[in-house]
């Protein structure tokens, strides 16, 4: 997932296909004052700010320290204090704690266009279904520290499952459903758990995913055995049960006693959430307690502007970060109403399908990929599904998980008519580095920019020798001082060399982003690309996400990826992947030259970039990232494997075959 090292050499004119700031610099200075001073102070005094953040959680044992920095990198935030997170999130506001009680406020929306059901729990209700399942888990001899594995669809019962293993003090390890038996049993094999909890299969708008197969075979492949599976019988799949090991959940839950909240260090581990390494072996980013609660009670406020009450939509799915942490824990520990969406932007039924949730459940954010945005954009490119709903209620659109192009942004910008805040976090961190903190003061949207750094988050940018570059505008490798904020990860599991290694070790001080980009003379960070994704081309460093922006701006382009393939004369070349819009009918070799012209006209012929292939789709992951390394060794007839996360492995091969009759991809 992280780069390796990073290589010599500027990047040629970055800031050449940059958007422009819809204000003035002047205005954005004024503007920001609120946050700059709250952001200087949060890197001048992190204790005391911190601690000040605490305040909004529910503490059984107060802190002795609020940072522990004696062990560097291995820093630890609130030290000697103990809580529950599933206490933070459900019983303090059916109990009244704090002030607040909401135990007649909807607490979670299911909707499911797949199976055409829509159900929403009160928070009194939401918890005491968490209490029962975990005292369903409890039964099975699971206690605090012990690990659980989730492999679940986007249903209430995976919520609640969470829930019901952090108020054991448990450790869940959510791995999203449908993931090839293979990688299943490597975390089963890293973690050890003492239970499974699944269900019988996962519903795609045009298949059906049986999971227990997936399940069954990837316990026979761990060399760690799992006693105990426990099983969601769906109506539209039933799944054969292995006696002595399997357990039907109803009737597990229907013999179980509701279990109460054990408290835990603020520094015990919440979950567990795998990223693919590139050894092979998965690394399991851990989650601490304390500091995530605490990060996130201040984020939902603060970043994503809601209010204790409202209705708030993550459309991601549990497996991810993004999921846990604005799914799950983010909006419930706020006292706000999440919906859970099983569901797809488009053909569930149709591309108007995000309006329709936000306009029943009158949410008032919305936080999604942009590659969602741009499917949306390729079936209504004019938005005309979008007049049959009513979005009076709606304030903002958030959008992480890989770059917001600027047409994109741009677009749904002008058809929504409100702020689109791009944003930028990953795994590692648990909410965001960068964002337009739209509670505590809105910033000016700079095209093609994340905003400004949040609280904790000191960035630089670094050269090749890992010296910091201070000339506004110059791309280099983008990186966090230490300490980081709370929320972020503080080791991986059973791994702390590793999380050395990979992280801390090449730049000193520093956590390595692994991404690349470049901060303005206003402080605005703009991430261009993972540092692996940079292009060299003649000497020259280019990145492909500011080549994309300028494929991404033609008025007949819904989305579009770059990649650099071998060159015997430049070393790399451009290579450009073209997803049309829907009714565009017009010759591609037409649409292809124009871009070519472009990219000419905008960048300069520096890039030499004269390829680009009209696909139907883009290989990407569940989570909506592009498979651009994948597609690179395609095209330079590298071997390469089956991504795990790919969402349709199908894509590949119509990849491939364009590949080749472009003339790449020739062995093999």
């Amino acid at each position: 997932m992280l780069a390796s090292r990073w290589c010599s050499c500027q990047f040629a004119n970055p800031s050449a296909s940059t958007g422009q700031a819809t204000e003035t610099a002047e205005e954005t200075m004024a503007l920001g004052d609120k946050y700059r001073a709250l952001h200087a102070r949060s890197l001048a005094d992190p204790e005391g700010f911190w601690a000040e953040q605490a305040q909004a959680i529910d503490w059984t044992k107060r802190w002795d320290k609020v940072l522990d920095a004696a062990n560097p990198p291995f820093y630890r935030w609130f030290v000697g204090s103990e809580l529950n997170a599933c206490h933070n999130a459900l019983d303090r506001h059916v109990d009244g704690g704090q002030g607040n009680n909401r135990a007649d406020q909807t607490a979670l929306i299911y909707d499911s266009p797949v199976t055409n059901t829509k159900k929403s729990f009160t928070y009194r209700e939401l918890r005491d279904q968490v209490a029962r399942i975990a005292g369903m888990i409890a039964a099975q001899g699971v206690m605090k520290g012990d690990r659980v594995i989730l492999y679940m669809p986007m249903v209430p019962e995976a919520v609640m499952a969470m829930l019901a293993c952090a108020r054991l003090g448990a450790v869940h390890s959510v791995v999203f459903g449908g993931f090839a038996a293979k990688e299943l049993s490597s975390r089963i094999d890293d973690c050890a758990p003492k239970l499974i909890l699944t269900a019988s299969c996962g519903i795609e708008p045009t298949r059906i995913v049986q999971y227990k197969p997936l399940i069954d075979q990837a316990i026979e492949q761990a060399r760690h055995k799992v006693p105990r599976v426990i099983l969601l019988q769906r109506p539209q799949c039933e799944a054969t049960m292995v006696k002595g090991r399997d357990l039907d959940w109803n009737e597990a839950l229907a013999a179980a006693r509701p279990a109460p909240c054990v408290p835990v260090k603020a520094t015990d581990p919440l979950y567990i959430l795998y990223t693919s390494g590139t050894t092979g072996q998965p690394k399991g980013v851990v989650r601490d307690t304390g500091g995530y609660c605490v990060a996130l009670a201040w984020s939902m406020k603060n970043l994503y502007g809601v209010n204790p009450g409202e209705v708030y939509w993550c459309a991601s799915d549990v497996g991810w970060v993004v999921g846990h942490s604005y799914i799950v824990y983010g909006p419930l520990i706020h006292g706000a109403t999440t919906i859970l969406y099983e569901g797809k932007p488009v053909g569930t039924p149709d591309a108007g399908a995000f309006w329709r949730v936000i306009s029943e459940h009158k949410a008032m954010a919305l936080f999604t990929a942009p590659t969602a945005f741009r499917a949306i954009k390729r079936e209504d490119p004019d938005g005309k599904l979008l007049k049959s709903y009513d979005l009076s209620k709606f304030r903002t659109l958030f959008l992480a998980g890989e770059r917001g192009d600027p047409p994109t942004v741009d677009w749904a910008q002008k058809l929504l008519g409100v702020p689109v805040v791009d944003h930028w976090w990953q795994t590692e961190t648990g909410w965001a580095i960068c964002g337009n903190f739209q509670g505590l003061e809105p910033m000016p949207v700079k095209l093609g920019s994340c905003s400004v750094p949040a609280p904790g988050w000191h960035l630089d940018v670094l050269d090749e020798n890992g010296q910091k570059m201070t000339k506004p505008g110059e791309v280099g490798a983008l990186a966090g001082k230490l300490p980081l904020p709370p929320g972020t990860f503080p080791t991986l599991w059973n791994a702390d060399d590793r999380y050395k290694q990979s992280y801390m070790s090449e730049f000193p001080g520093y956590y390595k982003t692994g991404d690349a980009g470049f901060i303005d003379a206003d402080g605005y960070v703009s991430v261009m690309t993972r540092v692996d994704d940079v292009i060299n081309v003649a000497g020259h460093r280019l990145s492909t996400g500011q080549i994309e922006e300028v494929l991404g701006a033609h008025n007949d382009v819904a989305e579009c990826a770059v990649i650099g393939v071998a060159d015997e004369l430049k070393g790399q070349v451009p290579l450009g992947f073209l997803v049309l819009k829907a009714g565009v009918n017009r010759p591609p070799t037409e649409i292809t030259n124009e871009v070519v012209q472009m990219v000419r006209d905008r960048i300069g012929p520096v890039a030499f970039f004269k390829s680009a292939l009209v696909v139907q789709r883009l290989p990407k992951t569940r989570s909506g990232k592009i498979l651009r390394g994948t597609m690179q060794k395609m095209a330079d007839s590298q071997p390469w494997t089956l991504p795990a996360t790919i969402e349709d492995p199908a894509v590949l091969d119509e990849i491939n075959d364009g590949l080749k009759v472009a003339g790449f991809a020739t062995k093999g």
